[in-house]
């Protein structure tokens, strides 16, 4: 529905445009001296000080008018009344409902033309209920009795309270958003880590990387070999057997490796402290000879 209060309207604008904390008296009829306290302006209008109330103040009708939808539509109007009456919905008294139907809708057509279009249809075919229940009914053939004219609203009234009832039943129904929020928890260690995609180039450098790395690592393998240093003394005596002087350097062999060379050596140590051989240089600088010792028949 709708209401316009002008006269509270007015009452509210002149509340307005008077400010916070001050009071003054309205200059008597005829007097325009401008009321002034304080040479403080009332208001100021579009920057102009304001210093009495303009005695033309007009507001539209329509200016603070407030709109109260209580119905969805003339079905809503018309099961309200039915409702409220306590009237039977197989047996509408059309007279009462119809009076009392009409009466809110000169209340709206008064108020919004637009908005009371849809309900003076409605009214409409009220009228045209109550006009053939006026009539004599009209026999049908095979002696059937004439169906009533309020069939037709009946039946638009149960199937349009059956949906309102279910869409009240619907409405009442937890709604995601209205009624409660789903709870969401992001936990990491659940979380499948996406790794990003690698390129064929760096592939490549990858690859290189690494030979060059091997490269640069070398392996050793170290076997346990036996070597005697008893045959290898004996291995020297017999170089030296039948030889008056054998140069230092061809009693070893660099050719079997560095152990056999320190094993061969070892071996000349044993052999000249047990003076069975004679290592000697005939100056400084000079090579170094082998022999075996000289021992005085």
């Amino acid at each position: 529905m709708r209401h316009s209060p002008r006269q509270q309207g007015m009452a509210e604008a002149e509340s307005a445009l008077a400010p916070a904390g001050a009071s003054a008296t309205s200059p008597p009829p005829g007097d325009s001296t401008p009321v002034v306290i304080d040479q403080v302006a009332l208001a100021r209008l579009y920057g102009e000080p304001l210093f009495a109330l303009p005695q033309d103040l007009y507001i539209p009708p329509d200016a603070l008018e407030v709109f109260l939808e209580a119905f969805e539509g003339p079905l809503d109007l018309l099961l309200y009344l039915i409702r409220k009456q306590n009237f039977n919905i197989l047996d509408i008294p059309m007279l009462d409902v119809t009076r009392q139907y009409m009466r809110y809708v000169d209340e709206i057509r008064s108020r919004n033309l637009e908005l009371a279009a849809e309900y003076l249809l409605m009214a409409a075919m009220l009228i045209e209920i109550k006009s053939r229940m006026l009539l004599p009914p009209k026999k049908q053939e095979g002696g059937e009795e004439a169906e009533d004219p309020r069939a037709e609203l009946v039946r638009r009234l149960l199937e349009y309270e059956q949906i309102k009832l279910a869409a009240h039943q619907l409405g009442q129904v937890p709604h995601y958003g209205r009624d409660f929020l789903r709870a969401q928890i992001h936990i990491e260690q659940n979380l499948q880590p996406r790794f990003p995609d690698v390129d064929v180039a760096e592939l490549q450098s990858a690859w290189r990387d690494i030979l060059k790395r091997a490269k640069l690592v070398q392996s050793h393998k170290i076997t346990r070999e036996e070597l005697s240093v008893r045959e290898y003394m004996s291995q020297v005596l017999k170089a030296l057997q039948g030889r008056r002087f054998v140069e230092f350097e061809t009693l070893f062999q660099p050719e079997k490796g560095s152990t056999v060379l320190v094993v061969t050596f070892i071996a000349l140590l044993e052999l000249a402290k047990e003076t069975l051989i004679e290592i000697t240089q005939a100056e400084a600088f000079a090579p170094i000879y082998v022999r075996l010792a000289y021992t005085p028949v």
